[in-house]
């Protein structure tokens, strides 16, 4: 890999990086540090692809597991003020059901929302999760379908209503 591979990577897959995080953090600071220290990571440990899916499968993993360290870290277990809460949710342009939505995935457990986000905002199928992931197939299919069920139990108790 050349020296511009992290600068490539970044032009391509930066705005996905940056979703992923922010889907599972709930938070834009937060997403754009981890995608930060993704691509940090990348320029200071340069990895040879097979191919871009190849590097975007090695991002979102690393962004995966940053987030992952990030939820269980004690800056994340404090409370965080309304003010700020609504103004993460304000900054990334969704409309108020993608926000609900959104914020309803952020507060699944972590198993549950980088399934659910793979799945569905990237479009990863089950054996690609799987890869991914390192877990196998009728895992991540089990997660996916339990994912769904709690996402939809949570949105139902907040009175939306849940169309199949």
């Amino acid at each position: 890999m050349n020296d511009n591979s992290a600068l490539y990577a970044f032009n391509k897959f930066g705005d996905t990086i940056l979703r992923a995080a922010f889907a599972m953090t709930g938070s834009y600071p937060e997403a754009e540090d981890i995608t930060q220290e993704v691509f940090l990571t990348l320029h200071a440990k340069p990895q040879d692809f097979e191919s871009d899916e190849h590097m975007k499968a090695w991002l979102l993993r690393t962004a995966i597991n940053r987030c992952r360290n990030l939820r269980k870290s004690a800056r994340m277990r404090r409370d965080t003020p309304l003010d700020e809460a609504l103004a993460n949710t304000l900054s990334c342009e969704f409309t108020p059901r993608d926000n609900e939505i959104r914020e309803r995935i952020a507060k699944l457990p972590e198993r549950y929302s980088s399934v659910i986000f793979l799945y569905y905002y990237e479009e990863y199928n089950i054996r690609e999760i799987a890869s991914i992931l390192g877990k196998s197939e009728n895992t991540v299919s089990s997660l996916l379908q339990r994912g769904r069920k709690k996402l939809k139990t949570e949105l139902e108790k907040e009175g939306y209503i849940y169309e199949t």
